[in-house]
């Protein structure tokens, strides 16, 4: 087995063992911000930087607050709806601006945070949840396909030339995707917040 095949088994190795954090192990009590902090380094363990210290730290946490992210909390507790938030926040966080994230949450937490007899962020939460287990399904196959894709550039290269080009091909089509999807959010999320402007000024 080459190199480049040992480092996709290995990153899918990686993938495979990325966790979710389960709905069921969110505390339902408000908690202080040192237990917000560690229940978030302990459940968001898995798909953390190599190069994060902390999930999130105070400042962070205080910023998003400020920012309007999120609703402020109660006598310096935090319920379950903003770990619920937190936790959307840090995903998001990798790829969005905290401008663009706001717009995300906005509608969500007007119309779903705290108590609601027929839907809240919990119940939006576990749906989430049930969407990332079929996804991820997906993406590594697409990745494998990519994969296979960039083993076949550059095949008249001498091996050292044609390792570094199939896997310079290779991140490039992972590259192409991100960017893609990410500009394809924003479009969207920019396109609602256009919306919203008009039908206020009506």
């Amino acid at each position: 087995m080459d190199n480049s095949r040992k480092r996709l088994n290995s990153i899918l190795h990686q993938l495979a063992e990325i966790d979710y954090v389960h709905p069921e192990d969110i505390p339902n009590i408000d908690l202080y911000m040192d237990q917000v902090l560690t229940f978030l380094d302990q459940e968001l363990g898995t798909v953390r930087e190599a190069t994060e210290d902390k999930a999130m730290t105070k400042t962070m946490i205080n910023n998003y607050t400020k920012n309007q992210l999120m609703p402020p909390p109660e006598k310096k507790k935090y319920s379950r709806d903003h770990m619920l938030n937190l936790i959307f926040i840090y995903y998001f966080k990798n790829f969005l601006g905290l401008k663009d994230i706001k717009s995300i949450l906005d509608p969500i937490n007007e119309k779903y945070y705290g108590d609601n007899e027929s839907l809240d962020i919990f119940d939006i939460y576990c749906d989430m949840v049930g969407y990332e287990r079929r996804v991820a399904k997906e993406v590594t196959k697409d990745i494998i396909k990519k994969y296979n894709e960039s083993r076949e550039a550059f095949a008249n290269q001498d091996e050292e030339s044609k390792d570094i080009l199939q896997d310079f091909t290779f991140i490039c089509l992972l590259s192409f995707d991100v960017f893609v999807k990410k500009m394809m959010i924003e479009q969207y999320i920019s396109g609602r917040r256009e919306e919203e402007k008009n039908t206020k000024e009506k």
